[in-house]
């Protein structure tokens, strides 16, 4: 297992220095990337060589160039925020941002304008949240989100637990971590005590290689699965990282090998300087339509776009029935087209 003590995580100069990136001419343009968006590589993800790994986390001088159409803030976070901490978007269920801190900084991710800007959700600001969940019995799931959660100490994860279970409105809580994967030493036994509890609690792992899951990640899942947490997964669809049937189909085997059910395939949102990792959304309905006839369906994560502004999410993965007449035109998994009627 990795001690983080030993090797701390890299930041700014030192995680450029730690790529190989000392080329003058270079180094002066990377620098710039740095100063505009943060970089920080954990020592499980800088030991990793793979080119599909390094693209999410060393910085490109590709990310300075900004189109009209990217956004600060591509999925509308602040616009569905009663209180501080909190996005209401969905009637059932409200993301909490319990800190804004990361293990890695992703060069693609949609708040890297924000992550790393401050720390942890504060207490006064938390009881906030209690008090409009309290208020908003409606909300039946808390989904816990940042940066990334479980950089928080399972005593801090635990405290804020045992007061959402006690609402008794809620039916789950679910963390959307990168940890075990790029920090699987912090998935300790103390965090797996915190996250087992009566209250069902969910973990979403963000992973977009299978690269990305070394011998040391496998045994951070195989923790997690033993007290009973169900995994899923989420990826992002990118070029130069996984944007090809293959690739993804490896990592999608991979994953339910290690008992991790892919949840979604995320469109590229539209970040600051990320448009060198951005697809086509008929590239992503045409990778899509080659895994549906490859891979079994637990292994089918759902294609997604969060549409710009803070609309929501929606799927837009291919279409497989066409009107004909009084019936329909449907296509199979080999692309063959076959006549069905509503009877």
């Amino acid at each position: 297992m990795v001690n983080p003590a030993a090797h701390p995580a890299l930041t700014g100069l030192d995680a450029l220095e730690h790529a190989g990136l000392t080329d003058p001419a270079r180094r002066a343009a990377l620098d710039q990337v740095a100063a505009e968006f943060r970089v920080r590589i954990s020592p499980a993800m800088a030991g990793v060589a793979s080119t599909g790994v390094r693209a999410q986390f060393v910085p490109d001088v590709r990310e300075l160039q900004v189109l009209s159409e990217e956004l600060a803030d591509p999925i509308g976070d602040d616009a569905h925020r009663p209180v501080p901490g909190l996005t209401h978007r969905y009637p059932d269920r409200a993301i909490l941002h319990a800190t804004q801190t990361c293990e890695v900084y992703c060069r693609f991710c949609f708040r890297r304008e924000t992550v790393g800007e401050t720390g942890t959700l504060a207490e006064a600001e938390f009881l906030q949240v209690l008090a409009y969940l309290r208020a908003t019995p409606a909300v039946r799931e808390v989904i816990f989100t940042g940066g990334d959660p479980l950089v928080l100490s399972a005593r801090r994860l635990g405290s804020m637990l045992d007061r959402l279970e006690a609402l008794g409105t809620l039916d789950l809580v679910r963390f959307h971590t990168r940890v075990p994967v790029v920090a699987p030493e912090k998935v300790s036994a103390a965090l797996v005590a915190a996250l087992d509890r009566a209250l069902p609690v969910w973990v979403v792992l963000h992973v977009n290689h299978a690269d990305e899951l070394t011998g040391d990640a496998a045994a951070a899942l195989r923790r997690l699965n033993r007290a009973g947490v169900p995994l899923l997964s989420q990826t992002v669809l990118l070029r130069g990282v996984n944007a090809e049937v293959g690739v993804l189909e490896h990592l999608f085997r991979t994953l339910i090998r290690h008992r991790v059910k892919p949840y979604y395939l995320h469109h590229p949102d539209l970040a600051k300087g990320t448009g060198h990792f951005r697809v086509t959304l008929a590239e992503g309905q045409e990778i899509m339509a080659a895994l549906r006839g490859r891979l079994t369906g637990i292994a089918q994560p759902l294609y997604v776009l969060d549409i710009p502004g803070g609309h929501g999410k929606v799927p837009v993965g291919p279409g497989y029935l066409r009107c004909a007449g009084e019936g329909w035109v449907v296509t199979d998994p080999q692309g063959r087209e076959h006549s069905y009627r509503d009877l």
